[in-house]
């Protein structure tokens, strides 16, 4: 799908009018946003369960 810059959004493909944002009008051929690296969400996925494990520790020493 294809990234405009001006909007910060996806925009469809076929939502484009000749090539163009619908909302902005900015060109957008040629300019496409790849998949996330398989690193980026294990990262994302570790940073998670981290947090959910400091929050269960934060309620067990609340508890007590």
């Amino acid at each position: 799908m294809p990234w405009c810059d001006s909007c910060d959004r996806l925009v469809e493909r076929s939502d484009l009018v000749e090539g163009r944002c619908p909302t902005c009008d900015s060109l957008l051929e040629g300019i496409e946003r790849g998949p996330l690296p398989w690193r980026f969400r294990l990262m994302i996925g570790a940073t998670v369960i981290y947090l959910i494990w400091r929050l269960v520790q934060l309620i067990s020493w609340l508890s007590h």
